[in-house]
């Protein structure tokens, strides 16, 4: 617990990976992802890791440009753009996702890719979900959560 933060150090075992979650919400995993949800589940966080020859493409880039690609063709209406990040990790922003189930407006995604610096096949998917209208602070909590992610690759 880092109280001045205002975040909790959770470890999913099953992925070997910790996330820093801001206090009050919710945690949990399955034996291959782990999940964080505010309290009133607007805000959403899902990370897993990800075999990038099983998914069909060489490396995170390949993955966010195929990606990024898939959806807007699945969903004409999600603009979606991928970035390289410096550190060589790749954001992937999708704007104008539809509502889900107990949602009540449109939604901004976001996706980390992050490449195994040992292993350029295999990586980490950090996705987060907001309502629309916190896009702003959607991202600025997308920043805070890649700063802290430690994956035990």
């Amino acid at each position: 617990m880092d109280n001045d933060s205002g975040f909790a150090r959770i470890r999913f075992d099953a992925i070997k990976t910790e996330v820093s979650l801001p206090l009050g919400w919710q945690a949990t995993e399955d034996w291959e992802r782990g999940v964080g949800m505010s309290g009133d589940k607007r805000f959403r966080v899902i990370v897993w890791r990800v075999d990038f020859p099983f998914e069909g493409v060489r490396d995170a880039e390949h993955y966010a440009a195929t990606k990024t690609g898939s959806i807007k063709a699945r969903r004409p209406g999600i603009q979606a753009q991928a970035r390289k990040l410096k550190d060589g990790s790749f954001l992937i922003v999708y704007e104008n996702v539809p509502a889900s189930q107990g949602d009540g407006e449109k939604r901004v995604v976001f996706d980390l890719v992050i490449s195994n610096p040992k292993d350029p096949k295999q990586g980490a998917l950090l996705t987060l979900g907001v309502p629309a209208k916190d896009a702003d602070r959607g991202l600025k909590l997308m920043a805070l959560l890649k700063h802290n992610i430690r994956v035990d690759w």
